[in-house]
Order: structure tokens, then sequence, then C-alpha cells
């Protein structure tokens, strides 16, 4: 294991107590780089819930199939869906023929509630089946919506998934659409020693895979554990990542988890320093690590240690020290991170303005850093804006605050740079004014990029692989705009649009933006009187749809001799009966209603609008 430690100025003062930051660096070294990847033991479990019929479940497979594609005849692989029942669809086994598990995968269908627990165990126990030393053991978690049967609590889930891992299976979660419980699917990733992935496109989820499976493919250090230990009278004033952490007699214990061959791991730490008297170099604080690697095709256990030292000089030479940029933006993301979860906790309370205004004295805090040349950080403030924003006028959604959590989870714990800052929320250039002239300005382009939105240059003369510094709030896919002006950012790494900016009409492809604008802001349906839905004679007689939109999904269950009708959509009780015309009442059939209304006398629901029946193609 390669390990270095850097901070953020590398010399102090005398005679002046400090508040310095420490960045504890983790890496392969050259020994352990692998040129054959060890064998995963994995199991794919898939959400096949009601919410998941159509387009979701459709991007689920896709993802899986690809997934299929990383794997090898040395891999062991189940795949287990659930609904409110669990079904092992492909039972932990070598993948001899690919063609017999991609017609099991293609074959799924969407169903009824969503029993998370009992599919994300049944996984853990197929993995549990076939432990061998010389394996990756994981389960990836794939959901959409909120565990709404069998086990519910979020506390015993998170406290389920730290057995897991003392159990040797870890495991992931990815969570895509604006239903499922972010809290719930971060905590369990890691408190059970895998990862959280947001997906928010389609494109994400083969996107989410590739990277997760690439990561395991290049594992080669897993439970890296790390002890501080501070040389009296120095005290860890603040650990910015977040890893699972605790006090023991030793010092500051911090589990960082796995260390990959592609991505290492990075710790940092707020030291408080007394002020010394004396000049030379000091010892500020002892590194003990731990962690486990496979060697020969047996895991073993490997340590190491490190000692941090601080050289302190005069006071002239102090001040012509000059700041190690590296710590400081990594120190800096990661406080930003920070004040984001806190932002969240006062928004999900209602303290928009409180929220906004820490995200604003972030965006302050950032300015007085010598990071103004550095995209990443002009990114993080521009973004800060654009979320303050937001909460200042109350525009806090589900989608909103997963982005957000997402942000904050992948770096307080993850080091790749395509999973940093990913999200697709931004704003409009509908306010825009117009233009149709390209005589003048230089034209840019918002794109999707690694689910993230990027402007582009597409102008001749530039680098059309440069980054344009541009505000978020205009930001909208594929959508060009002219500029003034483009300058070069002083490192020559990225580009600033400067001056005015206006949205270029394209005449083919102006009907269509009009079109989404329009959609996007039209009226919602009254919901005044909404009316209980009425139906044809049987449920062969429905209009067939193979969309949700803005429905909700209705199943009938058996209940003794009769059919009862339930919601499986997210966010409606699972157990109220529904009013739903008993002459299309029929098993295995999933239907989509304009609207589902509690009853007067709550405890049940109405169906209402029009019914159709889902075609899941």
């Amino acid at each position: 294991m390669k390990v270095t430690a850097a901070l953020n100025y590398p010399a102090i003062a005398p005679n002046q107590p400090h508040s310095i930051d420490l960045l504890l660096d983790f890496s392969a070294d050259n020994a352990q780089l692998r040129h054959k990847r060890p064998p995963l033991n994995l199991s794919m479990v898939i959400d096949r819930s009601g919410s998941m019929a159509g387009q979701p479940l459709k991007n689920a497979i896709k993802a899986a199939l690809l997934g299929i594609e990383h794997l090898t005849a040395a891999d062991i692989l189940s795949i287990v869906v659930y609904d409110d029942e669990v079904d092992t669809l492909f039972s932990p086994q070598p993948i001899l023929n690919k063609d017999i598990v991609r017609t099991v995968i293609k074959q799924i269908q969407a169903g009824g509630c969503t029993n998370l627990s009992g599919g994300w165990l049944r996984g853990c126990e197929h993995v549990q089946s076939h432990l061998n030393k010389s394996m990756i053991h994981r389960v990836l978690l794939l959901t959409d919506g909120q565990a709404n049967v069998g086990i519910t609590d979020i506390k015993v889930l998170v406290k389920t998934a730290q057995q897991k891992v003392i159990e040797n299976v870890a495991t992931t979660t990815l969570g895509f659409g604006s239903h499922f419980n972010e809290d719930l699917l971060i905590n369990m990733a890691t408190a059970g020693g895998g990862n959280f992935y947001f997906i928010q496109s389609p494109d994400d989820m083969a996107e989410v895979f590739r990277i997760e499976l690439d990561s395991l493919g290049t594992l080669v250090a897993q439970d890296l554990t790390v002890i501080l230990q501070p040389n009296h009278p120095v005290s860890v004033n603040a650990i910015l990542n977040n890893y699972p952490q605790q006090v023991t007699d030793q010092g500051v214990e911090i589990k960082l988890g796995d260390v990959y061959e592609n991505e290492g791991k990075n710790l940092v730490v707020t030291l408080t320093l007394p002020p010394y008297a004396q000049l030379g170099t000091v010892p500020i604080l002892q590194m003990n690590y731990r962690y486990q690697a496979i060697v020969e095709d047996i895991i073993q256990q490997h340590t190491g240690n490190l000692t941090v030292t601080i050289p302190v000089i005069t006071a002239p030479e102090a001040q012509t020290i000059k700041p190690n940029l590296t710590v400081i933006e990594q120190a800096s993301r990661l406080r930003v991170a920070q004040v984001k979860d806190e932002a969240i906790y006062l928004a999900d309370n209602g303290d928009f303005q409180i929220a906004s205004q820490k995200l604003r004295d972030m965006i302050t805090y950032l300015t007085q850093t010598p990071l103004q040349d550095n995209f990443a950080i002009t990114e993080e403030m521009d973004q800060l804006d654009y979320y303050a924003q937001q909460l200042e006028t109350k525009r806090y959604n589900p989608i909103f605050r997963k982005e957000m959590r997402d942000q904050s989870y992948q770096s307080r714990t993850r080091s790749r740079g395509d999973l940093k800052l990913r999200g697709l929320t931004a704003g409009s250039a509908h306010e825009l004014e117009t233009t149709t002239s390209t005589e003048s300005g230089v034209l840019v382009q918002c794109l999707r990029e690694q689910g993230k939105l990027r402007i582009k240059v597409i102008s001749l003369g530039y680098n059309p692989d440069f980054h344009v510094q541009f505000p978020r709030r205009l930001r909208e896919e594929d959508v060009t705009y002219v500029v003034d002006e483009i300058t070069t950012s002083a490192d020559g790494k990225f580009y600033r649009a400067v001056g005015k900016i206006h949205r270029l009409i394209i005449p083919d492809q102006e009907q269509f933006y009009q079109q989404r604008h329009t959609d996007s802001h039209s009226q919602p349906r009254s919901k005044s009187q909404p009316k209980a839905v009425t139906a044809p004679p049987t449920a062969a007689d429905l209009e067939t749809t193979d969309t949700i939109g803005t429905g909700v999904l209705i199943q009938c269950v058996p209940e003794g001799k009769k059919l009862r009708a339930r919601v499986v959509s997210d966010g409606y009780d699972p157990n109220y009966n529904v009013r739903f015309p008993r002459s299309i009442r029929e098993l295995g059939i999933l239907y989509v209603v304009d609207e589902v209304i509690e009853a007067s006398g709550g405890g049940s629901y109405i169906a209402c609008g029009k019914v159709r029946r889902l075609v899941q193609t």
C-alpha cells in the first residue's frame, strides 16, 4: 500500500496556535497492481415492484444485461427479483452460458409492492452459500421505491447490513427515480461496506453498473482501517470524510473500506496545534493502518504506520510559504459536502432561508481560498448558488434532495472524478432573450456528460474538450447559446462565459423546444371533484398503455375468496383496499388510473379518472 501525507500549509510560525488540514492518501503500489482480477461472487437483486413497470424496469434489465458482459466463467452469479414476493431467477452458479442468463433477465416483469428486505436478504443468502477467501463477495441492490412490506425499519436494515459485512458480504445500493429512500440506501451502503449510486437517467444505469463492476475488478485492499494518535497536546478537531469512526483506547479509529487499483482512498483531518516555541521539525500525529489483501489466492492481514511531522520556522519565513492547493481543494470539497448535508437537514424541517444562507456562506468561504481558477471549485460555487436559489423559492423536491445527498456522499467517501458533482437538475434557458444570428459572439451548447450537465464551445477556434464556466440556472440539455465572449482561465484548463447570453433559435428545433416548455408548465388537472373510475364489462375491453406517466398503479390480490384491489405505486399504504370496479378485477394485471384519493372515512382509497391496462413489452 502506498501511503502519503500532506498538509495545507507545509510549515508553521512559532509561538501561535494553528488549525491545519491533513490529507492522508492510500493507493495501490506497484506490487499490488493486478493483471488478472479476483473472481466475483455476486448477487443482483432487482426490484420488480409495480412502480418499476415501464421504462424503469426496462432500464434495470438493460443495465443487468450489460453487467453480465463484465463477468466470466470464474465468477459466481445469482439473480433475485422481488415485489411483495421474492423469487430466485438464477441460483448461485458460475456463468457457463450467458445466453441462459440473458433469457432469464429479459423475462422479468413488474408486479406488486416493495419487499426490499426480503429480496436483499435472499441475495445475501446466495452470496454466503459460496463464500471463498479468494473471491470478492457483494450484493447489488437495485430499487426505485421505498420498503413497504417485510422489514421496513431503517435502523434494523442498516444494522443488518453492518452485520452482513462481518459475515463477509458487502452491499452496494442503486436507487433510481424520485421515490426511493436515499437515506436508507446510503446508510445501508455505508454500513454494508459497499457503494451507493443515484441513477437519474437511463444512461446512468449502464454507466454506474460499469463503474461498480470496474471497481470490483480492480480491488487491491479490503477493510482499510486507520487509527489516528495525535501527539499531546495536538488534537483532532474534525474528520471531514463520512467514514464510520469511533474513539478507542488507541485513538480515533476510522474505517475507510475498500481500495481499488484505479481509485484510492483519502482522509482529511483538521488538527489543532499548540504554540511551539522552538524552531525545528515536530511530530504531530502517529497514524497506524491495517487492511486485508489477496496474496497468492489467500486473504492476508497487512499493517503499517506513518509519523506526520511539521517544520516550525521563523515568522518571516512562514509568510513566504505557499499553500498546498491539492489539500485545500480536497478539504474545501469535503466542507461543501458537509454544508449540503446541513442544508438538507434544515430544509427537511422547513428552514429554507437558513439552509440557503448556509450554502451562500460556503460560497463566500470558497472565494477566500486560492482556488478561483480551479474548475471543480467554480462548478461547486455555481451549483451552490443554484441550490440556494431553489431553497429561497421553496423549490425543494425529491430529485433536488437526492442530488444533493448523492453529491455529498460521493465527495465524502469516493475519489473518482466521474462520480463527483453528478446531477441533471438545472434551470431553464426559456426566459433568455433569443437570437437567430451566429455572426457575432461564440456558440456554446449544453450537453449531458457522465451524469452531469456540461457546457462546451462549438464555435471553431476553441478547444472542444474544455468545459465552460456557465450559470447553472440557465443550463438546459441540448440548448445552444450565443455568448458575447469566451475567455480562458488563468490555469489554461477551462473557459469562462463573459457578457450577455442569448438562446439561439434553431428553426427546425424551435417547435419541439416550445412544446417541451408548454408541457412542463401546463396546469395540473383539478383535484376539486375527482370522479371514481368507471369500467367496461371485462378487463379485456380496457384500453392499454405501456407507460405510467403521472398515473397510479393498482393490482388485484387474493384475500380468501375475494380479489382485493391494492395500490402498488410508492407513497401509498399497500394494506388499504381500493374502491375499484369488480367487473375488471383479475389476477396478474396491472392497472393504471389517473388518480387515487383516500376515502373520507380514512383507511381505504378510491380509484379516480380513467383506467387502463398496463402492457409490459
